[in-house]
């Protein structure tokens, strides 16, 4: 296990680690069933996305604030945090949405994947399951843009591809 591989921060009494995966998944019932069994022995919450949908850690890691909050404040469309997650990172009011953008497939994946109270023995296993950590948290400015059709406008105007979707959650929290 390596600590440096997973980006850690603190919010509201939660810690939050943020990591990349490059993996192979031939059973999606089976990597759910494990993230279900750890996260329940846990009490904890792990959210797998898709990497090509998330435009850096930042981007990751307001879903995730914005995510708490809602719950926080009985303000979540999900009943499960790691679905709020997703949601938020996916800056859309439907699950199903949120799902064809970052859910997982079967086969190669690039992950996103965000661990909420977990600790160390849920980051190992992790790791154990997906893989050694990988570089995969670089945004794909094309693919994100296709993904969310953002201009590239609005890309000049905010800065970059990762305030744009910082913004666009932000503004989808706004909404609800």
């Amino acid at each position: 296990m390596n600590d440096d591989l997973w980006s850690q921060h603190h919010f509201r009494g939660h810690e939050i680690k943020i990591s990349g995966f490059e993996t192979e998944i031939n059973d999606i019932k089976e990597i759910m069933g494990f993230i279900k069994d750890l996260t329940d022995k846990n009490d904890c919450t792990v959210q797998l996305m898709r990497a090509r949908g998330i435009a850096g850690e930042k981007h990751a890691l307001q879903a995730t604030a914005q995510a708490i909050k809602a719950f926080e404040r009985n303000e979540n469309t999900a009943k499960d945090l790691g679905l709020e997650i997703c949601l938020r990172a996916s800056a859309q009011r439907q699950i199903s949405k949120a799902l064809k953008i970052l859910g997982i497939n079967k086969g190669k994946n690039d992950l996103c994947v965000v661990a909420v109270d977990g600790g160390k023995s849920v980051q190992k296993k992790l790791e154990n399951v997906l893989g050694p950590e990988q570089k995969v948290l670089k945004p794909d400015i094309e693919v994100l843009q296709e993904l969310y059709q953002i201009s590239p406008l609005e890309i000049e105007s905010a800065g970059d591809m990762e305030r744009v979707m910082v913004e666009r959650s932000a503004i989808l929290n706004l909404e609800l």
